[in-house]
């Protein structure tokens, strides 16, 4: 099975952007999915000795431009929302009833405050790791081709 590929956060570029250490050198291709993670210590609870770590994902992003030695990535993953009005279906405020509705995506983005893009307020920082999600489809053709192989 192949492992995935692993790297770091080289610069969190805006609130939907980072880029990271690995490249087209790496295998790395526009379109693939990686989870950018944060690490946990886990301790004992009576010496306090820290027995591991457990890397739990913060946000997933998709690879949008790739260089030899670094790629681009961002978030993908957002709702719809309306920010417009209700349309005729509203029996509330009656202005914002006649107004048609306004649909709009909003992103996930790697911030906790929207106000500043500084990254001491973002949950992703520089150094964080960062894992390609394999997906399962891949997974499966993969283990299709190994019997093959084999047969």
């Amino acid at each position: 099975m192949t492992e995935p590929i692993r790297g770091k956060v080289a610069r969190v570029l805006n609130p939907r952007e980072v880029a990271i250490n690995i490249g087209a050198t790496n295998g790395v291709a526009v379109g693939m999915y990686f989870d950018i993670v944060g690490r946990e210590d886990i301790k004992d609870p009576d010496t306090e000795e820290v027995l591991g770590f457990l890397d739990r994902p913060k946000v997933r992003v998709q690879v949008t431009e790739v260089k030899e030695r670094l790629s681009v990535a961002s978030t993908y993953q957002g709702e719809r929302v309306n920010v417009g009005g209700k349309g005729l279906v509203s029996l509330g405020d009656f202005s914002r009833a006649l107004m048609p509705p306004e649909w709009v995506t909003k992103y996930d983005t790697f911030h906790t405050e929207e106000k500043t893009l500084e990254e001491e307020n973002s949950d992703v920082k520089t150094g964080d790791p960062v894992v390609q999600i394999i997906e399962e489809s891949e997974v499966e053709q993969e283990n299709a081709n190994s019997q093959q192989k084999f047969a």
